[in-house]
């Protein structure tokens, strides 16, 4: 069993608060680890520390900054199939996927490496003669970080990396249901990067909300819902800290034309169902051009019958549970409300029984047929297993079913004609686009959406400076 408290000053010390337990989910009866919450002393303590911290890091080079945290990025690599089991103990997801986000997470880090020992600094023509302007970055400073439990590595990887380069602090708030990944992230930190530098807390949200609302925290990034994201967004103004929200999405796929249909499903079902749908970038909506609505239909539900459910340890299994009995039972009401609402349930639309794991929060692979646009279904984010297949006539047609939502996180076409490709990629309202394939984000790309996506720069790749630094016009004048 994990056993961890809070990582402060480079101490793991029991936290002031209340005890919790975290769970297998495919097997809920198996607790997993063992964490205590941070007292709002603590949380003082452990901002007094990293703002410590912080002054001495920002001094160091960039270069060298970056070369200290690669240490920490390989001491991550060394150790990569515990945390792999990590994530799959407490969040569900096949071991295989697991590996697969820890590959991705320190992918990303590098990147963030290089980005970082650019400087982003910029030399300017003055208006003036005998002025030199230039425009410098310097690190925000103290930063609190606030992480979902469907990525439990990929995404404060996400955060602590360009945190770290660029210059600041950070005090991580892992979600409580999949602590345990962070933690073991901060022990491949410890003995590398500076005391303070790199902290855990651990609670509920009123943890968060203490941490987002101290007031030497001076940069707020959170990953997670659009209604927690509004409470965050709320809090933070108190104190005016800058702000990078990632929030949800309802993400369509749009099948207009293709030589390939089965590839074209292929990317399709991945992108919908791995984690068990429980990704913002998740396909949730397919949107198929009339004639191909039967077979789009046909061949998602081919590949629903062919994933194999069961505890994510286990050698074959290529979709595990939902993460918790909340989830579960939110994405069955949905599923329910849908088909109340006219929707055809065609392939699963109900918990999955699983030998041998009959407590397990699983969720048979879905697709809903029949589904129009005013539907909850085809709105709301659902947050699991489930596709939601729609009609269209016009590329009009089609264009106002993507946008009508209230998401603009990403998008997807399935498309060989160049008009229809130019249009969409002109017209998506998200914050990534994809043409011909699933959405899957590349490592090194700008990943954040626009409307109620998400506030804020978007994290990795080159936006992310606009978030971790500050900007600075600099005037000289010449003697």
């Amino acid at each position: 069993m994990y056993e961890y408290g809070n990582l402060i000053s480079g101490q793991w010390v029991p936290g002031g608060g209340s005890e919790f337990l975290t769970h297998n989910p495919a097997r809920p009866e198996e607790s997993v680890g063992r964490y205590t919450a941070a007292s709002e002393a603590q949380l003082a303590a452990a901002c007094k520390a990293a703002a410590e911290a912080q002054r001495d890091w920002r001094s160091i080079a960039s270069v060298e900054r970056g070369a200290i945290y690669g240490r920490v990025v390989s001491a991550v690599e060394s150790r990569a199939e515990e945390i792999a089991r990590s994530i799959t103990l407490e969040q569900g997801k096949p071991l295989a996927e697991a590996r697969g986000e820890v590959a991705k997470s320190c992918a990303e880090a590098r990147f963030m490496i290089g980005e970082a020992s650019r400087g982003h600094s910029d030399v300017l023509p003055s208006a003036r003669p005998g002025i030199k302007n230039m425009v410098v970055r310097r690190p925000r400073g103290v930063i609190a970080a606030i992480t979902p439990w469907n990525f439990p590595i990929l995404t404060p990887m996400r955060k602590i990396s360009p945190a770290i380069v660029f210059g600041n602090a950070i005090i991580l708030k892992p979600s409580e249901f999949t602590p345990a990944t962070a933690c073991l992230i901060a022990d491949c930190a410890r003995g590398i990067l500076p005391d303070g530098l790199l902290q855990i807390v651990h609670g509920d949200g009123s943890v968060g909300a203490a941490l987002v609302g101290h007031p030497g925290v001076f940069g707020v990034t959170f990953t997670g819902s659009v209604a927690t994201g509004r409470k965050i967004y709320a809090i933070a103004a108190q104190h005016l800290a800058a702000i990078s929200l990632e929030l949800g999405g309802k993400n369509a796929a749009v099948v207009n034309d293709t030589d390939d249909l089965g590839a074209c499903l292929d990317q399709i079902a991945t992108a919908a169902y791995m984690c068990a749908g429980q990704r913002c970038t998740a396909v949730s909506r397919v949107i198929a051009k009339r004639p191909l609505l039967g077979d789009v239909i046909g061949g998602l539900v081919e590949r629903c019958k062919k994933f194999v459910l069961g505890d994510g340890l286990l050698p074959g299994v290529t979709m595990g549970p939902l993460t918790n009995a909340t989830q579960l039972a939110r994405v069955n009401a949905m599923v329910r409300k849908g088909v109340g609402e006219g929707a055809r349930a065609v392939v699963g639309a109900a918990p999955a029984q699983i030998t041998g794991l009959a407590g397990g929060y699983f969720y048979a692979p879905t697709v809903l047929a029949d589904v129009t646009p005013e539907m909850s279904v085809a709105k709301e984010e659902i947050f699991g297993p489930v596709i939601v297949v729609l009609a269209y006539d016009s590329l009009d047609e089609a264009m106002a079913v993507v946008n009508g939502v209230a998401y603009g996180l990403t998008s997807a076409l399935f498309s060989n004609d160049n008009r229809v490709i130019q249009h969409f990629v002109d017209e998506s309202e998200n914050g990534m686009i994809h043409v011909n394939h699933g959405t899957i984000p590349d490592n090194h790309m700008p990943f954040g959406g626009v409307k109620s996506s998400g506030v804020g720069a978007y994290s990795v790749g080159s936006s992310a400076v606009n978030f971790y630094t500050t900007e600075h016009s600099v005037y000289i004048k010449h003697r």
